[in-house]
């Protein structure tokens, strides 16, 4: 199923920190009439579905990633004229550097993709406590090849994708992970490199927090790609 997805890259520099600050300053000048999966709130709560508009940092730059329905939600903020907007304690004019349309492919193959992932936080406080018990490299792998066949699933039945085949997912690389912040509770984040019968799209996130940049994932080429980089 071909599925459609925006990538927008700003000119303006961006900390990892400074990434809910940028959601929040989207969604403020979007109204409080904003759409839903500018957010992922609902009035009774949370919206338990994939994020369709994801913020992101590309290259130390902000970025918007629209994936389905997100791609036609976002003209709500572009259609506001209004990229004068605070991130923390400082006011930056939001400078569109580049708007990439596609229409992707998300299927199952007979052939491995390779992709590389980057701040990707697979484990909650139960399967964290699982993981670190484990002595062995191996199981540690088998787990996180588990949850991370769990996230392309969610993935595609956030788009309305469903497999009729079983999804393959082989971790080959695993950086030594890194405590990062989110939501204000210390994770662990891996940076992994991983193959799988998946199609998936550039810049889309796997895992916890998707919406802000987290678990970015992206195809692996033969030259070096240097987009990833945050």
């Amino acid at each position: 199923m071909k599925i459609n997805t925006l990538v927008i890259r700003f000119a303006n520099k961006i900390s990892i920190n400074e990434m809910p600050m940028l959601r929040g300053a989207v969604i403020d000048t979007v109204g409080s009439d904003t759409n839903i999966l500018f957010h992922n709130h609902t009035e009774d709560g949370v919206r338990y579905s994939y994020p369709l508009i994801q913020y992101k940092r590309i290259q130390g730059k902000a970025a918007i990633v629209c994936i389905g329905e997100g791609t036609e939600a976002i003209g709500e903020f572009f259609s506001s004229c209004n990229y004068n907007v605070h991130i923390g304690k400082r006011e930056i004019a939001l400078e569109v550097e580049s708007v990439k349309a596609d229409r992707c492919l998300v299927q199952l193959w007979d052939t491995l993709f390779t992709y590389r992932i980057r701040k990707w936080l697979p484990l909650n406080q139960e399967n964290y406590e699982k993981y670190v018990a484990m002595d062995s490299i191996a199981d540690k792998y088998a787990m996180l090849e588990r949850l991370l066949t769990g996230n392309i699933l969610s993935l595609a039945k956030g788009v309305g994708i469903h497999f009729e085949k079983q999804v393959e997912c082989k971790i080959t690389a695993v950086d030594e992970p890194r405590i990062l912040t989110y939501k204000g509770v210390k994770m662990m984040a891996f940076d992994a490199e991983f193959k799988t019968n998946v199609s998936i799209p550039d810049f889309v996130g796997l895992g916890k927090g998707v919406s802000l940049g987290f678990g970015t994932v992206m195809k692996k080429y033969e030259r070096k790609n240097e987009d990833i980089k945050e």
